[in-house]
């Protein structure tokens, strides 16, 4: 067998592979034989029919059986020969084997890049600080308080206005034929003022009475979260069904025990603060992080393999998908697809790739093992994320070659990027935290 490699990038290969006709032939003669053994012809007996007969009639099945076991046999041994440290599975369109010829094919791989060691000496990081603030923790007790609220109806007659909270009926002007995303709706509750359809939306309610219905003129901004009503000039039918305002707790000590883990005000004001900061602290991890990967690719670049990319598109992709069934929400409600996902994942997705391959070089470089007591760890912290034991969360990998290799390999490669942290200079500026920012 001869095989011959074809660059085409630094992780993407075309083989040549060209098999000898005397095996050709003999691959013929094999299945042929096989074939006749149990193949079925009308008037004879199996085994009994003429070999014109049987290569006639299957001639067909004859061909693409040669043809997988020659690739079968072929495309593993070429790949061992050229050794090429593959990823995914080769890719290949052969055409029919014809006999007493060689037979050759073409099969695309993809390989892991090949990357150089890296200098991680003289490293320099700039880590931003941050720290929760008094009015952080002021504005988290009035949205708890606004959670723990209840509505009561009006004590007086009036109009709706700014901060109440209305049941309306709403639907397209034209019943008959209604736009998609406004199609009749009956009894939606919204807070007056608070943009849930649009500002321009509250703004024409407010002064409504109950029992009133109103033609509402609106013009949906381009980025929509509904495609299906973005950009659009609507005119909806609303009718007013019920005013309620909202009854908030007193800021008490009493408001903070019906959280049932805390005595005081003060002591819940103390979670709150504790819970900001270590929110804050992630992030300014996740900056400092973002930094460092900028330093190591100014060091170092190399090309990543498509179909691991592919493979990190499709899990973020669905990862999407279960966020939205867990809001009960699906793609085609926000108008998206996951073709159109697909795309824009592919940029960040490349960059995950990267950074996956690169902490893996970093810890065959720095020979690097994963620190003892690290998997017990995991799975003691999944355990109390998850509200399972310990044990069944190790059991459950244990069950599992492959996940338990994956959990490793991530264990693996934090403590790679801790390391390299370690190495680096980090100097620690206080900064002011974006607050429109929500905390991971």
């Amino acid at each position: 067998m001869e095989v011959r490699v074809e660059e085409v990038s630094s992780v993407k290969k075309t083989l040549f592979i060209t098999v000898p006709k005397e095996e050709v032939s003999s691959l013929f003669e094999k299945v042929y034989a096989d074939l006749k053994k149990v193949a079925k012809v009308k008037g004879f007996r199996p085994g009994k029919a003429p070999r014109s007969v049987v290569e006639r009639i299957y001639k067909d099945d004859i061909m693409e059986d040669v043809r997988q076991k020659l690739v079968s046999e072929a495309l593993p041994q070429a790949i061992e020969e050229s050794k090429l440290n593959i990823v995914g599975m080769p890719q290949a369109d052969p055409p029919e084997p014809k006999k007493g010829e060689d037979y050759t094919f073409e099969a695309s791989v993809e390989i892991f890049p090949d990357i150089p060691d890296v200098d991680l000496s003289g490293i320099e990081l700039e880590k931003p600080v941050y720290t929760a603030s008094d009015e952080e923790i002021e504005n988290q007790l009035v949205m708890l308080r606004k959670s723990m609220g209840h509505l009561k109806p009006l004590e007086e007659t009036r109009p709706a206005q700014k901060g109440d909270y209305i049941l309306i009926d709403y639907q397209d002007v034209n019943k008959e034929n209604p736009l998609p995303g406004l199609e009749p709706v009956e009894g939606f509750s919204m807070e007056l003022g608070s943009g849930k359809i649009l500002a321009e939306f509250d703004d024409q309610i407010t002064g409504m009475k109950i029992g009133e219905g109103k033609t509402v003129s609106l013009t949906f901004p381009d980025d929509y979260s509904n495609k299906n009503l973005a950009g659009k000039q609507v005119q909806m039918l609303v009718k007013l069904n019920d005013i309620r305002q909202l009854v908030l707790p007193e800021l008490d000590d009493e408001l903070a025990k019906d959280f049932g883990q805390y005595e005081t005000l003060d002591q819940l004001k103390q979670a709150i603060r504790e819970n900001l900061q270590e929110g804050y602290n992630r992030r300014s991890e996740q900056a400092l992080d973002e930094q460092l990967y900028k330093a190591l690719f100014e060091r170092v670049n190399f090309d990543v393999p498509m179909v691991m990319v592919q493979h990190e598109v499709a899990y973020m992709v669905r990862d999407a998908e279960r966020a939205l069934e867990h809001r009960n929400v699906s793609m085609e409600d926000v108008g998206m697809s996951r073709e159109a996902l697909a795309v824009r994942y592919m940029e960040p997705a490349t960059h995950q790739v990267k950074r996956h391959l690169l902490l893996d070089k970093l810890g065959k470089q720095e020979n690097l093992v994963l620190e003892e007591g690290a998997l017990d760890k995991a799975f003691a912290d999944m355990a109390q994320s998850l509200g399972q034991s310990a044990e069944t969360i190790k059991n459950y990998y244990q069950k599992d070659a492959d996940q338990l290799d994956a959990l490793k390999g991530t264990l693996l490669q934090k403590q790679t990027l801790d390391y390299i942290k370690s190495k680096a200079k980090i100097t620690e500026k206080l900064s002011e935290p974006d607050t429109g920012q929500e905390l991971d």
